[in-house]
Order: structure tokens, then sequence, then C-alpha cells
């Protein structure tokens, strides 16, 4: 009875250490090459986010001056439909993309000369974004990013 239950325990090791090795440098070189991806994911997410709020908040502009015949260079200011007023956003930042409005990674702005508006997100420094250019919007629907269109 001796004897079969060491050759019962013989097949039943479990995991060396050279198993936990290998298992640990695969995750490593797996978690290497997904790292970057992820994180150009994350830069692309909150970058298109930044863009849909830039094209409402020329809309925005737009509904303005059809009030007023005259842009608002406020982008807090309350929104009264007016150039008097603002675009009504609750803070100059951008959401992530994530939803989450504590993550923003955008500072948003409003430049107004005459009948002409730019509205600008430049991307915060210590965020993902950092690097990534900024973004802007014009009245006449120009959009760029760094130095080309989006």
């Amino acid at each position: 009875m001796n004897l079969e239950l060491t050759a019962r325990r013989a097949g039943h090791r479990g995991f060396t250490l050279i198993d936990l090795v290998i298992a640990l440098a695969v995750i490593a070189v797996l978690l290497r090459i997904a790292m970057p991806n992820y994180q150009a994911y994350i830069v692309k997410s909150s970058r298109q986010a930044v863009q849909g709020e830039l094209i409402q908040l020329a809309n925005t502009q737009e509904k303005i001056f059809l009030n007023s015949n005259a842009y608002t260079s406020s982008v807090t200011g309350a929104y009264t439909g007016q150039s008097s007023g603002g675009l009504g956003v609750t803070a100059a930042t951008s959401p992530s993309g994530s939803g989450k409005s504590k993550d923003e990674r955008y500072t948003i702005s409003a430049s107004v000369s005459g009948s002409t508006f730019t509205l600008t997100a430049t991307p915060k420094t210590g965020t993902p974004q950092a690097g990534d250019g900024n973004l802007t919007i014009n009245e006449q629907g120009v959009k760029t990013w760094g130095s080309k269109s989006w």
C-alpha cells in the first residue's frame, strides 16, 4: 500500500519554480505588447470625445450668432442665447471619453474676432493626451488637429 501511495503522488507533483517563471515571462511579454496599444486606444478615445464636444460647442456658437449677430468668447459663462452669455460649459475642460468628468484631459477655450470664432481644445500636461496636439474648429467648420485636419 505504501508503494501505491508513492506512485500516485509522483504523478501529481504540481507547479515547479521553472513553470512559474515561464508563466510570468509569457505574461510580461504579452503586457509589453498590449500596453502601448491600450494607451494609444485611450488617447484616441479621449480625442474623439473632445472632437464631439467641440462640434457641439460650435453649433452653440452658431445659435448665439443667429440670436445676437455676434459670437461669445466665454466658454464657462451661462448660456443665454446671446453673445453676452457663454457656451454653458460648467468647467472649461473636457471629459476623457470614459464618461468620468473628473478625468479631464483637455482645456477648452474660445477666441472671437469680429464675425469669426475659433474653439480650441488643448491637451493638459500630465495626462496621456499631452503632446497629442491641439484640436480646433472655427465658424467655417474647418477642423484641425495639430497641422492636419480631423
